[in-house]
């Protein structure tokens, strides 16, 4: 009875007797085995993607306490004209804290004194004082800074001028740190 039932089964699937042809690419349902599927299993994906996630976390969250507690650094005082020398309405470019970062100070209406990084905040072009217009103005993509604030008001730049601390002693114009 056993040997009639696999002689059955054989006349069922049409070539049992011949040796399997390997099938065209194409004609494969599903290539890929189940025993290959077992090398990774959904719960250890997952647990690798919450490490990984928590990792990256807890790097960043390092990182910003180190960057909070980073001391400012210490400017040296260096001095960049006599009061008298820079008429109001005018501008005096000079370098600021290093030979390589060009500044700008303005004498503006009124007699007040203001000094900003002459780096443009969008992509770094060098900023010119306008005093006919009463502006900063970055000419590479036409961006416009406030001369009293530093803060944005036309074109792409999103962020403020950075602004250098001044100190005046007597006749002179000191450039002493930047603000944040």
């Amino acid at each position: 009875m056993d040997r009639m039932t696999n002689q059955s089964a054989n006349r069922t699937r049409p070539g049992a007797d011949q040796p399997a042809r390997p099938q065209a690419p194409w004609r494969i349902e599903f290539p890929y085995h189940w025993d290959v599927d077992d090398l990774v299993a959904r719960r250890e994906l997952l647990h690798l993607a919450v490490y990984t996630s928590g990792a990256l976390f807890g790097v960043t969250a390092i990182l910003a306490i180190l960057g909070a507690l980073r001391r400012p650094e210490r400017l040296p005082a260096v001095p960049i004209a006599r009061v008298s020398a820079v008429p109001e309405g005018s501008a005096l470019y000079f370098t600021y804290p290093g030979p390589a970062d060009q500044a700008v100070l303005l004498h503006l209406p009124g007699g007040q004194f203001v000094a900003y990084s002459q780096k443009c905040t969008h992509l770094s072009c060098a900023v010119y004082y306008q005093p006919t217009e009463g502006r900063l103005y970055c000419p590479c993509h036409e961006g416009v800074f406030h001369p009293v604030t530093g803060d944005p008001i036309a074109g792409p730049p999103r962020r403020r001028l950075p602004r250098i601390v001044l100190r005046q002693e007597g006749d002179q114009l000191y450039a002493v740190g930047r603000e944040a």
